[in-house]
């Protein structure tokens, strides 16, 4: 057994922290998105420690000069701690956007249950977010804590402290510097301001709020998926709450609709008019009390 993982198991601090993870039983395999950073590589060692069998995935968007030694990085602590590992290199647009294109980009080549180290302290700026997107109680309730995000119950400073603890060398990403991303803004400026005004540590209200969001969201989705979105009728009749839902739910394939489009719908049920547009060359009509959609006409 390599010496690092012996110390790993061996450390009451670990046992502490895998308390608070959410990781599935051993010997299951998993996969972990490993960038090189604190959260991703106590990911990594939390994984092992709690004998998982563990694939360490690294993608390198070579968005930096030297890029590549962060792969090396990953790669030896992998394998001191018993792990395997798999490299990905990915080319992106770095145009505009560069954060929503870089995720895309890497979750295109990284399994499709890989696991994230994301922490609490992600998960406040992730409401902070939202709210200023206007999201509803959906994205006010943030990242849904399942498997996938077995860190969700630590803080930021926890995994850093691991690291050091441990010895074990992690990547600072000099992009999360840059005040040109939201989330940096989030991070260095916005929760430290509403700390100082309530004088206490915002992340566990925000993330106690997710929790209570998401119970009641979870609640009114249930009640909408009992409602036939194609009844006219229903849909009028119903708590426009559950209208809503019931309608994005029967709208999101392909793509979500906006609360815009989700009104629109609306009226058509309501009687207020015959048909709206719903993108996509899309359409909703109202025909003997019934909804439906048509899609455009292949062109001749």
């Amino acid at each position: 057994m390599p010496s690092l993982l012996n110390t790993v198991r061996n450390s009451p601090r670990v046992d502490q922290l895998l308390s608070r993870c959410n990781f599935s039983a051993p010997p299951t395999h998993i996969d972990c998105a490993v960038s090189g950073g604190a959260d991703s590589v106590a990911l990594l060692v939390l994984a092992c420690a709690a004998g998982l069998q563990v694939t360490a995935w690294h993608v390198d968007h070579g968005l930096r000069d030297n890029s590549h030694t962060e792969a090396a990085l990953v790669r030896d602590l992998a394998a001191q701690l018993g792990a395997h590992f798999e490299s990905r290199t990915v080319v992106v647009d770095s145009a505009a956007n560069v954060e929503a294109h870089a995720r895309e980009a890497r979750y295109a080549v990284l399994p499709s249950a890989v696991l994230t180290g994301h922490t609490a302290d992600d998960q406040a700026e992730t409401i902070l977010i939202n709210l200023l997107r206007g999201s509803g109680t959906r994205g006010l309730a943030g990242m849904q804590p399942t498997m996938q995000r077995p860190l969700l119950q630590l803080r930021r400073s926890e995994t850093q402290s691991l690291c050091d603890e441990l010895g074990i060398t992690y990547f600072h990403d000099p992009s999360n510097n840059d005040d040109r991303f939201q989330r940096n803004r989030i991070r260095r400026e916005v929760l430290p301001l509403l700390e100082s005004l309530s004088k206490r540590d915002i992340v566990p209200v925000l993330n106690r709020q997710a929790d209570l969001l998401r119970d009641d969201d979870d609640l009114l989705n249930e009640l909408a998926a009992a409602l036939d979105p194609t009844d006219a009728l229903a849909l009028a009749q119903a708590p426009i709450a559950l209208s809503r839902r019931a309608i994005r739910a029967w709208l999101s394939n392909p793509l979500v609709p906006d609360s815009a489009t989700v009104d629109r719908v609306l009226d058509v049920a309501r009687g207020n008019t015959l048909a709206c547009d719903i993108g996509l060359g899309r359409h909703v009509r109202r025909s003997q009390q019934r909804l439906r959609i048509t899609e455009p006409e292949n062109p001749k």
